[in-house]
Parts: structure tokens; sequence; C-alpha cells
């Protein structure tokens, strides 16, 4: 821009000592150049501004993916569901990544009410109440959640990374504390905040792509604590809704990383198997 200026102001300066009818014409035919070059100048590099952005953004929200081999944490979880009743309990889950997912439910007096084996491809559930085992697919799971949770998007919802972010970036917004970026992939339309400096996840929105189905998924991260060097949001609010309504807030009280677990699962003989 200072280069194209400079040249003007030459090449007007030129004319006005020639002559003010010719210095006339070539400021008109300049300007008229220049202007258009100038507005198709911003437009390219406005573009190729937003393109580097939205690039240096998702960069750098998949590089501060949590990185982890197991993760093991004590939750405290809200369940409200469709028809208005509200319970809680403590969960303790143990995980490892890209295998299995082990959860233990306690119920009043800390006695343990169920444990749950999530993998790959089946959902295992003990119900220690009433002595019933449940063997499940992992479309069981996706029945529950309403939405079609891989074990890959479950363990990303858990250890607090971003679910369901596709690279195909359509648009995004640049606030003073904050930075959203709008992404369409097969199954959903994402809307992400993160934080401007951190670029902590703050909050999640899907939106099924089937505007049939009206089915969206609202995840809202909180109250960050780092413990060596992983930045972890101990709190997360999570509205799913289709023709129901689901909402679970998790209040993460523990959480470790990358610690030797066990993950015991046995079957009882008196159980009876469903």
């Amino acid at each position: 821009m200072q280069k194209s200026s400079g040249l003007i102001i030459v090449i007007g300066l030129i004319g006005l000592l020639s002559s003010c009818r010719s210095t006339k014409r070539i400021q008109t035919v300049m300007s008229k150049k220049d202007t258009t070059q100038v507005t198709a100048n911003r437009q390219a590099d406005s573009k190729a501004d937003s393109i580097r952005f939205i690039q240096q953004v998702y960069g750098t929200i998949q590089r501060n993916k949590i990185s982890f081999n197991t993760f093991s944490a004590k939750v405290k979880v809200n369940f409200e569901g469709n028809d208005g009743k509200k319970s809680d309990f403590n969960a303790f889950l143990r995980l490892k990544k890209d295998s299995a997912l082990w959860i233990s439910i306690n119920a009043a007096l800390g006695i343990e009410a169920f444990r749950i084996m999530i993998t790959r491809d089946s959902v295992k559930v003990l119900n220690k109440l009433e002595k019933i085992a449940q063997l499940r697919s992992l479309g069981y799971l996706q029945e529950v959640a309403k939405i079609p949770l891989s074990f890959t998007e479950l363990q990303n919802l858990i250890v607090g990374n971003a679910p369901y972010l596709d690279s195909n970036i359509v648009s995004y917004k640049n606030e003073e504390a904050s930075v959203s970026l709008v992404s369409l992939g097969d199954l959903f339309k994402h809307f992400l905040t993160v934080s401007k400096n951190e670029f902590q996840l703050q909050h999640s929105k899907l939106d099924d792509v089937d505007k049939i189905r009206a089915r969206t998924c609202d995840i809202t991260y909180g109250d960050y604590e780092t413990k060596n060097g992983v930045s972890f949001s101990t709190f997360r609010k999570i509205t799913v809704s289709e023709k129901a309504k689901l909402d679970i807030e998790m209040q993460f009280k523990q959480f470790d990383f990358n610690e030797q677990l066990n993950f015991p699962f046995n079957i009882p003989r008196n159980y009876k198997v469903q």
C-alpha cells in the first residue's frame, strides 16, 4: 500500500509540472485503477488472513488436546431426564485410551449399585442391587445418549477434548476474550468456543445436519485446574435434546492421568444375564 501510494504521488507531481489538464486526466485514471486494485488486494489479503487465522486456531486446539494413556476420576453427577425427575450420584471412572472405560456408581451410604464396562464394541452393566447383568452392543449407549457416540468421542467427552470437531471450518468469530469456530462434518454442525489466550474449551454446540431429526447437544466447560502440566475442565454441563431432553452436570472431585489401573469386571454366577 505504501509503495502504491508513493507511485501515485510521483506520477501526480510529474503531471502537475506538465499541465493542469493532463494532471486531472492522469489522476482520474490512476485513481480508478488504484481503487479497483486496492479493493481486490484488500479482499485477497482479508481472505488469506482469515484462512491463516482459522488454521492457527484449529491447529492450536488440536495441539492442546489432552494426550493420555490412562485416566481416572471421581465425579459427582447430577442427572435430569425428560420426565423432570432429578437424581445425583458419585461415579468412579477408569479409562484406558482407545480400549476400555470402567465405571462404578455408588448409591446411598457408598454402596456400589452399578458397575459398567464399555469397550469399542460392547457395553456391559452389572446391576448389583437387583443382581442382573446386561450385555449390549455400543449401539445401546447411543440409544441412551441420543447421539451417535463412538468410543473415541466418548473418551473425548470424558477427558475434555472437543468431540466431533471437523477440519472443515466454514466460519469463525474473533472476539475480545474468545474465538469461535463453526465446523461442518458428516453428522454435526459444530459451534466451538475457546478462550482467547489459553485456547481452553468453553462451549460446544452440536446441531444435527439432518434437520428432520433436530438433534442437538450443548456442552459447557469450566473450572479449569492444571495438574502435571494438563489443563483439565473439572465442570461440565451437557444437554442433549431430540424428542426427549437429557441434562447432565459433572463435577470432577479428583482426577489423575497415566497411572497404573486395573479394570475388574466379573459376572457372578447368581446374576441373571439379560
